[in-house]
């Protein structure tokens, strides 16, 4: 599994940066811009919704199950969410707990 989500967590960066780069060689940091673009059409509104509560539970995860599991550095996928995404976040958080249940295993053992 560790491979799977190493490889999701990959993809989850590189394909939201293949769109957001070059918009932000157009536009620059233009926040008018990218709430202008975000709200344009109801579509639009209806992913950036999706998206918003998404990071709201994956954060509350990432919390959650970290602390449950005992990990450490909790704080690489909550800012990997606010950075990227939640294509980064719960992949990576998913990585780093597999590894941390390994390694427990692995001390146990």
């Amino acid at each position: 599994m560790k491979y799977f989500y190493g490889v999701l967590a990959v993809l989850g960066t590189i394909l939201p940066y293949s769109q957001l780069l070059p918009w932000l060689y157009s536009y620059g940091f233009s926040m008018s811009q990218f709430f202008a673009e975000m709200s344009q059409s109801r579509m639009g509104a209806f992913a950036w919704w999706d998206v918003i509560i998404s990071i709201i539970v994956v954060i509350g995860f990432i919390i959650y199950e970290g602390k449950r599991k005992g990990m450490k550095h909790l704080w690489v996928p909550i800012i990997a969410s606010f950075t990227v995404g939640v294509s980064l976040a719960l992949p990576l958080f998913l990585l780093l707990r597999q590894i941390h249940i390994e390694k427990q295993e692995k001390n146990q053992a």
